[in-house]
C-alpha cells in the first residue's frame, strides 16, 4: 500500500475523483432496500485518510476544492428551490423557531453535561457541539471565542462521525413514513364533461365559485360542431362539451359542479384543435409567467399552455406559474399553427442543459461577497456566514426572481441537478479527507470518549427533537422533514441520502433549503457564546 499512498498524496485530483467513484459503487449497494448514497463518498474518504494517517501518509484533497464544490452545490439547490421557497417561508415561522429552540437546548445540555459530569474544558465541549451538528464555520467560532481553536477540532472531529450517520439515522426513519405524506402532489389529469345546467355560467365564475385550480382547454357546442379554447367570458350552455384539467381532486369538483363526464373525447378530434409538448428554450421567454405567455398565444394564434412538465412532473399551468428554461409545455392551439408556436418558443433540448454562465458566475461571486461580510458579534468579534449560506440565499432570490432584464436568472432543474450532484460529490470527498487526517490524533487522546458521548447526545436532541416536533406539532410530511433534517445538521450527506431514496423529490431540497440559512447563522452564534463562556 505504500506506493498507493505515495500515488494519492501526489495527485490529490486523481485522489478526488477515485473516492467519487469508488464512494458511489458502494453507496448503490443496498440493505434491505436502503443505500447510503454520496454520503458513502464522505465516508469512504474519512476511511483512507484515516488508514494512510495511520500509516505515516498525508493524503488530502485541497480545500479550495472543497470550497468550490459546496457553494456550486448551493447555489443550484437555491436556484432549484427558489420558484417555491418563499411561499412556503411564510407557513415555515413555527418549525424555525422551533429548531433554534432546539439548537440552544443542545447548546446548554452540552454544557451541563460536559462540565458538571465529563469535567471537560470548554473550548472542548464548544468543538464537540459544532461536530455534532457538523459545522465548520462554528467549529471556527468556537476556536476564536474560547482562544484555543486545537482543542476545539480535536472535540469537532471526534463529534463528526455520528453528527452525519445519527441525522441519515433520523432521515430514514422519516422517509419510512412518506408513504403516508399529505402533500404527496396529485398527478394532473383531465376529463370530458357534459354541461348539465341551465344557467349559463362563465368559465371564470365557475373556476372563482370552486376556488380550485383547474384549467379548461376545450369546448364543443352541439355534437359535430367546432371545438375551440374557452376563454374565462366564455358562457357555458347546457349540453356543451368540455375538458377540464386539473389534480384528481380538483376536476371531480368541477365535474360535480357542472354535470357528468362523458364518454366522448374532444382530444381525439384534431381536425382543427390539436396538442403539443415543447421545449421551452427561447430566453426572452425565461421568466415570464403562464399568464403572459397565455396571453401572446391566445392574440397571435388562439392558443394556450395546459400543463407544464418539470423534471419528471407534470403541473397544471396555472397563471401565476413562472416558467423556466427547459420546462415542457403542452399547448393546445390551432392544428395549422403548432409549427409556428413551436419556433416561437424555442423547441431546443439545448434549454434543459444550458448552465447560463452568467447567471451562475454572477450569482457565485455575489453569494461569496455575502457569505464574507463581518457581522459584528455582542461582547466583541465577529461572524459571517460563509461562503455556503451566503450562495444559498443568492441562488434562492436568483430562482424567485427568474430574471433581472434581459438576464435570465433561473436555471434549469436538469442543469441544477447536475451541478449540485457534482459539487456535493466533491465537497464530501475533501471533507472526509479533511476529517479523516484529524481523527486518529482525536482517538488517540484519553478523552475521546467523553466527546463521543457528548457528541451523541447532541445530536440526538436535534434529531429526535426535530422528528417528534414536525411530525407531531406541525404534521410535516416525511419526505419534506427528511430534507429539513439535512438542512438543520448544514450537512449535504443527509441530504444526498435522502435525495438518493425519493429519486430527488423536489420536496427534499424545499425542506432543505427552507432552514440551512437559519440554522447556519444560529449554529455560528451559539458556538461563539458556548465557546466563551
Amino acid at each position: 500500500m505504500n506506493g498507493i499512498f505515495t500515488l494519492l498524496a501526489e495527485q490529490p485530483v486523481l485522489l478526488a475523483f477515485l473516492l467519487v467513484g469508488a464512494g458511489m459503487a458502494l453507496g448503490q449497494i443496498k440493505i434491505k432496500g436502503v443505500g447510503l448514497g454520496a454520503a458513502a463518498v464522505l465516508f469512504l474518504a474519512i476511511a483512507v485518510t484515516a488508514w494512510a494517517t495511520a500509516e505515516g501518509y498525508e493524503i488530502a484533497i485541497p480545500h479550495i476544492v472543497g470550497t468550490l464544490g459546496l457553494v456550486i452545490f448551493a447555489f443550484a439547490i437555491g436556484n432549484n428551490a427558489g420558484g417555491t421557497f418563499f411561499k412556503s417561508l411564510k407557513q415555515a415561522t413555527g418549525p424555525i423557531v422551533t429548531m433554534v429552540a432546539l439548537f440552544i437546548l443542545a447548546a446548554v445540555a452540552a454544557y451541563f453535561v460536559g462540565t458538571y459530569v465529563f469535567d471537560m474544558d470548554i473550548a472542548l465541549i464548544a468543538g464537540t457541539f459544532a461536530g455534532a451538528v457538523t459545522n465548520t464555520p462554528a467549529l471556527a467560532a468556537a476556536g476564536e471565542s474560547s482562544g484555543d481553536p486545537g482543542t476545539a477540532t480535536v472535540g469537532y472531529a471526534v463529534a463528526y462521525l455520528f453528527g452525519v450517520i445519527g441525522m441519515i439515522i433520523a432521515a430514514n426513519a422519516a422517509l419510512r413514513k412518506a408513504h403516508l405524506d399529505t402533500d404527496t402532489p396529485s398527478p394532473v389529469t383531465h376529463q370530458n364533461v357534459r354541461v348539465d345546467r341551465d344557467d349559463r355560467p362563465t368559465v371564470g365564475e365557475i373556476m372563482a365559485r370552486l376556488g380550485a385550480e383547474i384549467e379548461f382547454s376545450r369546448i364543443r357546442r352541439g355534437e359535430e360542431g367546432p371545438i375551440w379554447i374557452p376563454s374565462s367570458s366564455e358562457q357555458l350552455h347546457e349540453g356543451d362539451l368540455v375538458t377540464i384539467v386539473g389534480e384528481d381532486a380538483a376536476v371531480e369538483q368541477a365535474v360535480a359542479a357542472l354535470g357528468h363526464r362523458s364518454i366522448h373525447s374532444l382530444r381525439s378530434d384534431r381536425r382543427l384543435l390539436d396538442f403539443r409538448r415543447v421545449t421551452v428554450s427561447e430566453p426572452g421567454l425565461v421568466g415570464k409567467t403562464v399568464a403572459e405567455l397565455d396571453e401572446v398565444l391566445a392574440e397571435r394564434w388562439g392558443a394556450k399552455i395546459s400543463r407544464v412538465r418539470r423534471s419528471d412532473q407534470d403541473m397544471l399551468a396555472i397563471p401565476s406559474m413562472m416558467v423556466e428554461m427547459g420546462d415542457r409545455v403542452r399547448v393546445v392551439g390551432p392544428t395549422m399553427k403548432l409549427k409556428e408556436i413551436s419556433r416561437w418558443l424555442g423547441d431546443s433540448s439545448k434549454g434543459l442543459t444550458d448552465i447560463n454562465p452568467v447567471a451562475l458566475g454572477l450569482g457565485l461571486s455575489a453569494g461569496m461577497l455575502l457569505g464574507a461580510i463581518e457581522v459584528p458579534m455582542p461582547g466583541g468579534g465577529s461572524f459571517s456566514l460563509g461562503a455556503a449560506a451566503g450562495v444559498l440565499i443568492v441562488g434562492l432570490i436568483m430562482g424567485r426572481l427568474g430574471r433581472i432584464g434581459s438576464v435570465v436568472t433561473a436555471l434549469p432543474k436538469s442543469a441544477n441537478a447536475v451541478m449540485s450532484e457534482l459539487g456535493l460529490l466533491l465537497f464530501l470527498a475533501q471533507a472526509g479527507t479533511n476529517a479523516g487526517g484529524q481523527i486518529g490524533q482525536a482517538f488517540s487522546g484519553d478523552e475521546w470518549w467523553k466527546i463521543l458521548l457528548l457528541g451523541i447526545l447532541v445530536t440526538s436532541i436535534m434529531a429526535v427533537g426535530l422528528y417528534a416536533a414536525m411530525r407531531s406539532i406541525f404534521k410535516m410530511g416525511g419526505t419534506r422533514l427528511s430534507g429539513l433534517l439535512g438542512g438543520a445538521q448544514t450537512q449535504p450527506a443527509v441530504l444526498a441520502f435522502a435525495n438518493g431514496r425519493t429519486g430527488a423529490d423536489p420536496r427534499v431540497a424545499l425542506g432543505y433549503a427552507l432552514v440551512y440559512p437559519v440554522a447556519m447563522i444560529t449554529k455560528i452564534l451559539v458556538a461563539h457564546f458556548l465557546g466563551g463562556m
